[in-house]
């Protein structure tokens, strides 16, 4: 299973990005999908996850901001992202998993940076 991240660039705060994640190898509709960050001395941490089919679910700190969507027909999950605040700043990560799971993902890309400026 591949997973190829796009997207990321350097945007002003209040901006918007849609990052891309193009999943090869296997059924993209049976996988568990998530957004995932890392900032610089930070931990990573989850952003963003959705089931098979729309059921979502959010970081508190992008809630309102970040909606995460899928099209099973072009084996694509999204990120888009909009009033970005330089908090937002990190190295983006999508993972997928057979299996519901909250921070256990299998299969990961290979980050795309997202930079956000004041």
């Amino acid at each position: 299973v591949q997973l190829q991240a796009s997207g990321g660039g350097l945007v002003q705060a209040g901006g918007s990005l849609r990052l891309s994640c193009a999943v090869s190898g296997r059924s993209f509709s049976n996988f568990f999908m998530g957004w995932f960050r890392q900032a610089p001395g930070k931990e990573r941490e989850v952003v963003a996850r959705i089931n098979r089919s729309t059921v979502t679910s959010y970081a508190d700190s992008v809630r309102g901001r970040f909606t995460i969507f899928r099209d099973n027909t072009k084996n694509t999950v999204f990120l888009q992202m909009n009033s970005l605040k330089p908090e937002d700043t990190a190295v983006y990560y999508c993972a997928a998993s057979e299996t519901p799971s909250y921070t256990n993902y299998r299969y990961w890309g290979q980050g795309t940076q997202v930079t956000v400026s004041s």
